[in-house]
């Protein structure tokens, strides 16, 4: 069904051209198996057997949506706060990761960054002691302010900003969201006029995930005609290895490798999850509060992973379930 519905999105004449050939307003199935295992082989490539390519920090298991495609509703860690000894470790474990080796970090997991008061502080900390980490950050924009947006602007080597948006229509971002839309779009026009004002300088997105044809393309159109500095993304939905049901049903697990084999998705309590689709933690492979961080991603099956980069068919649960598809 969906393989159908997006190859259809992509024969249309008016897709806006991304960062290579797999960017772009859509997503084609077939497309992203082959941008999963290039991926895969460009970050083995890059010696990233060693050291992760993103690492995903979740100092505090809170958001103020309640998504109905996200695990967070049903989450046993909600409202968890990292104690401020464990962030300063887990940084530390870090910095054992060479500087000429660059990788992204990623202020979050199942949660809603700009609601921890201690954001900042943290990047601060991550700026100074980690120069060759590149900051991302995935919000849905509510809790955003003049003064956030300030602080976020001084912050050094943010590669993106991407706001999950996901409906044009207020009361179907009401229904799927459960906060005010009025109150976020009043956000994103401030972001988009610092952007405009050169105080925040990356790239910015407004994301939404996949549902039909003609909702999908009044988004676009709507983040075009109202903040023409963001670059609209339709996103694949996702059943998080079964944790979210999802209306397409349950599509077949790519016979190809997965890029989530180089991350590492620490979760609010210091247990680390399989990957980012882990949203619940039910496939932990290691905890921060014992172990480093770098010990917990060179254990021996994961470095076969991501060394033999074999097809997720073949290999353990849960990658031989999962049918994550992303970039």
């Amino acid at each position: 069904m969906l393989g159908a519905f997006f190859k259809s999105l992509l024969s249309r004449n008016d897709p806006i051209k991304g960062e290579d050939e797999f960017r772009g307003d859509y997503y084609d199935p077939d497309q992203l198996v082959r941008f999963a295992t290039k991926k895969a082989e460009k970050l083995k490539a890059r010696g990233l057997l060693d050291y992760p390519a993103i690492v995903h920090l979740e100092t505090l298991a809170v958001c103020n949506a309640a998504c109905s495609f996200c695990p967070y509703p049903t989450l046993e860690r909600k409202g968890v706060r990292m104690p401020d000894e464990l962030i300063a470790k887990i940084i530390g474990d870090l910095s054992d990761i060479p500087k000429n080796v660059g990788f992204q970090l990623a202020p979050y997991k199942v949660s809603e960054p700009f609601l921890e008061p201690r954001l900042f502080d943290v990047l601060e900390l991550v700026n100074s002691k980690l120069p060759n980490a590149n900051i991302s950050i995935i919000t849905n924009g509510s809790p955003l302010t003049e003064r956030k947006i300030g602080q976020l602007g001084k912050v050094r080597n943010l590669s993106y900003i991407n706001v999950s948006m996901n409906h044009d229509n207020p009361e179907e971002y009401e229904s799927v969201m459960k906060i005010p839309f009025a109150r976020t779009v009043e956000r994103l026009d401030m972001l988009h006029r610092k952007h405009a004002e050169g105080v925040i300088t990356c790239r910015v997105r407004l994301t939404r995930v996949a549902t039909n044809r003609d909702d999908d393309v009044s988004f676009i159109h709507w983040v075009r005609a109202n903040f023409p500095r963001f670059k609209p993304d339709i996103l694949p939905r996702h059943d998080w290895i079964g944790e979210v049901t999802t209306p397409d049903g349950v599509r077949s697990v790519p016979d190809a490798p997965c890029h989530r084999w180089f991350d590492m998705s620490i979760t609010a309590t210091g247990v680390v999850a399989m990957c980012c689709m882990d949203g619940s933690a039910k496939y932990p492979k290691g905890d921060v509060n014992t172990q480093h961080v770098l010990e917990i991603y060179n254990q021996p099956w994961l470095r076969e992973l991501r060394a033999t980069l074999v097809s997720r068919r073949q290999t353990r649960s849960p990658c031989n379930r999962c049918t994550y598809l992303s970039y």
